[in-house]
């Protein structure tokens, strides 16, 4: 890229979900696209937990179901709470899905792949230094000593919005509301995985943990099959870590890993990848106020769309929806001959109307519950305590009431300074 490179309509910094999905969208409506990325290939720099829910792209990619770098769909869901070697775990299977396994490398490839059909440079190798800026405007990018012209740009550059802040678009981030999440992927074949999962042929499970494994730091497990690996991971919130943790986070994991809940599943399996990545927790605290602004547009986890239910985490398929929606914007803008702020907030309007912000406003609760630390400590323990006495019977069964006063007995259920469980019912 030359000093004197030629101008694009738009410029995506970060070829992930998000900002591939809107190089893609734009590309396919003739507009001169380009993506800038610093891996060696697209989505290389990207790591998630591994489930991906197929609604926003089904509707977004031609040809997702018979295409895409799918490995297992979801028909199964377990819960587990895990407590000085007991376990209390709920189990849901159904014959549908609307969700998948993949690995993230792959599916992004995919989408570059598809982006590229459709007629949009993608630049790999290439770090942004700048987003350039001349009078109040945003005019392209700066690599180095060169420039890149752009009518608009568009932010995917992830959670470490280095570019944003340099703007002054958002603050520093903020540890209290992230977390890091810690990934192990173990080899297994896909007869070994079927059998000991209780699996059909390119049936998935999607198995959450919670309890000892995070060795006392808030925050929880998980664990996902793919058609000849095991993806298992932690994520840990940062808030929860008010002193240095006794053991470094990825030997956390290790013994997560070989604990003896999931070494009966994988213990004879090879570990042949690991990382670790910030992902944000609680996004609407970290999403700029607005994700427009003069010639640009912010998407994914850089405007802080991901959900922590808790049970589940959706992620990628806010980041594919909000790359879409910036591609509509974009292409109005383009119409009215002006990529202002003004007519840009349409991107903003469309984000606030779709499922994306819909989900994210409906269960502020939950990700407001899950920074109480009761919930990682004291209901965990009343819960597995509470089935040990249902269970582990000697002489003489209590009644459920009976169990339940012996193991509350002196702890306090619900706080004043937080959410507690009832959060978990109240409507928005």
């Amino acid at each position: 890229m030359g000093s004197c490179s030629p101008k694009f309509e738009v410029a995506v910094i970060g070829a992930g979900p998000s900002g591939l999905t809107a190089a893609y969208s734009l590309a396919k409506k003739g507009f001169k696209v380009v993506v800038l990325e610093r891996g060696r290939t697209p989505g290389s720099k990207n790591l998630y937990g591994g489930r991906v829910y197929s609604s926003a792209l089904e509707e977004v990619y031609e040809g997702f179901r018979s295409e895409a770098p799918v490995e297992r769909w979801v028909k199964r869901e377990r819960f587990s709470i895990v407590l000085g070697g007991k376990s209390v775990t709920i189990e849901y299977s159904s014959n549908s899905s609307s969700s998948f396994t993949a690995y993230l490398s792959k599916l992004t490839n995919w989408m570059a792949q598809k982006a590229e059909e459709a007629g949009a440079i993608i630049l790999t190798d290439i770090r942004v230094d700048d987003i350039w800026v001349e009078d109040n405007f945003v005019k392209g990018i700066k690599a180095g000593p060169d420039k890149l012209q752009a009518d608009v740009v568009i932010d995917a550059e992830g959670i470490n919005r280095i570019l944003l802040e340099r703007m002054g678009v958002v603050p520093k981030l903020d540890p209290n509301h992230v977390a890091i999440g810690l990934k192990q992927v173990i080899r297994l074949d896909e007869e070994r995985i079927n059998e000991r999962f209780g699996l059909e042929p390119d049936e998935g499970l999607a198995w959450f943990l919670m309890g000892e494994i995070t060795k006392g730091i808030p925050g929880g497990g998980f664990l996902y099959t793919n058609s000849t690996t095991v993806s298992l991971g932690l994520v840990l919130f940062l808030w929860g870590l008010k002193k240095p943790p006794s053991q470094h986070v990825f030997e956390i994991l290790e013994d997560f890993r070989l604990s003896p809940l999931i070494k009966k599943f994988i213990g004879d399996g090879v570990c042949v990848e690991y990382g670790a990545h910030l992902t944000p927790e609680i996004s609407l605290e970290i999403s700029p106020k607005k994700l427009y602004g003069n010639g640009f547009l912010v998407v994914g986890d850089a405007a802080g769309l991901l959900l922590n239910l808790g049970y589940t985490v959706r992620g990628v398929d806010f980041a594919v929806y909000s790359g879409y929606l910036a591609a509509k914007a974009f292409e109005k803008a383009h119409s009215e001959g002006e990529f202002s702020a003004e007519n840009l907030a349409y991107y903003q309007k469309l984000l606030e109307e779709s499922f994306v912000m819909s989900e994210l406003k409906k269960h502020t609760s939950i990700t407001k519950l899950l920074r109480n630390e009761a919930v990682f400590k004291i209901y965990p323990e009343i819960l597995v305590n509470l089935a040990s006495k249902l269970y582990e019977i000697k002489w003489r069964s209590p009644t459920i009431l009976e169990a339940l006063k012996e193991v509350t007995k002196g702890k306090t259920l619900f706080t004043r300074n937080g959410p507690d469980i009832t959060d978990l019912v109240k409507a928005p």
